[in-house]
């Protein structure tokens, strides 16, 4: 069987990881796009060194060429400007909306088949865009957001109570930004509601960490974002669709109706398997948490319309 082919447009931090995850993982051969010359070019190289030690077969190229992704099964988009200390998501809207533009073309033309994952922020905002651009089916165009918020609470809340990271369950809804919304609900540790063991003051201020997890890394690197776990996100999502897998995983889809949604892209638990997004799961959320997902919705329409103002888009 001939291996799958996974196409990463954009060779940063992101980039590079998610493709070294690929390769370890024998999710298929890669190609790393970027526009920076030599860049993606000297991570394929690097990596192809790799293979040896760690024993995987996989091919990599790098290439500043569209044409290189052609017939890609997956695409995962990472393209554009990454924050800087003091800089919110929507702060890179302007520059990251007329790159994604040029992103959807290249992938609408050479990868017409292709699932997309899109990664790049702000992120609600980019994946509507890439849909709209490449003209894909809603099943086949997600947006990478709540698999890494909810592993950022479960991280906060295993350190917490010092217990493995694969005791907790959690789940982190709406907008990829500062009004995402910590389902408390959801968030078990060894099937025991987490409001059992942490008094609700301290979950106040986990979830508000959570909240401003991405903003914290930024903080501290000061020359750009997380990467590693954005990363290992988004290749969740890839292997849950290349190995039809049927997960459940919270992502950004396109909502018509769900949840009182309709016509955005919403972090939502979703079924993601050889179809893509092949459902919606729809799940009851208290009143303060039906509150909290409205307020972020609303900043997301903010978002979108911001966006369309900026391409000019009525």
């Amino acid at each position: 069987m001939a291996r799958k082919k996974i196409a990463l447009i954009g060779a940063g931090n992101i980039g590079g990881s998610m493709a070294h995850l690929c390769l370890l993982k024998g999710l298929g051969d890669v190609v790393l796009f970027d526009v920076i010359e030599g860049l993606p070019q000297g991570k394929a190289l690097d990596l192809s060194h790799a293979g040896p030690v760690e024993g995987f077969d996989g091919n990599v190229i790098g290439t500043n060429r569209y044409d290189d992704i052609a017939a890609a099964d997956v695409c995962i988009v990472t393209a554009g400007i990454a924050r800087k200390p003091g800089m919110s998501r929507d702060d890179l809207l302007g520059t990251n909306a007329k790159i994604m533009s040029s992103v959807a073309e290249g992938i609408k033309k050479h990868a017409p088949d292709s699932f997309v994952i899109v990664v790049t922020n702000p992120l609600d905002a980019m994946v509507t865009l890439t849909q709209r651009l490449t003209g894909f089916p809603k099943n086949r165009v997600v947006g990478q957001s709540g698999i890494l918020d909810s592993s950022r609470y479960r991280s906060f809340i295993a350190r917490e109570l010092n217990v493995s990271v694969n005791s907790v369950a959690a789940m982190v809804l709406g907008g990829h930004g500062d009004d995402m919304v910590p389902i408390r609900s959801t968030c078990l540790v060894g099937g025991v509601p987490v409001e059992k063991l942490i008094p609700a003051k301290r979950l106040d201020e986990i979830e508000a960490r959570v909240r401003n997890a991405g903003g914290e890394v930024v903080a501290l690197l000061k020359t750009g974002s997380a990467y590693f776990s954005p990363a290992s996100a988004a290749i969740r999502m890839a292997e849950a669709y290349l190995f039809d897998k049927k997960e459940i995983l919270p992502c950004a889809a396109m909502l018509e109706g769900e949840y009182g949604v309709n016509g955005y892209y919403f972090c939502v638990p979703v079924i993601i398997g050889a179809g893509g997004v092949e459902k919606i799961i729809d799940i009851n959320l208290s009143a303060n948490d039906k509150k909290a997902f409205d307020e972020s919705l609303n900043h997301v329409k903010d978002t979108v319309q911001a966006m369309n103002r900026v391409l000019g888009v009525s």
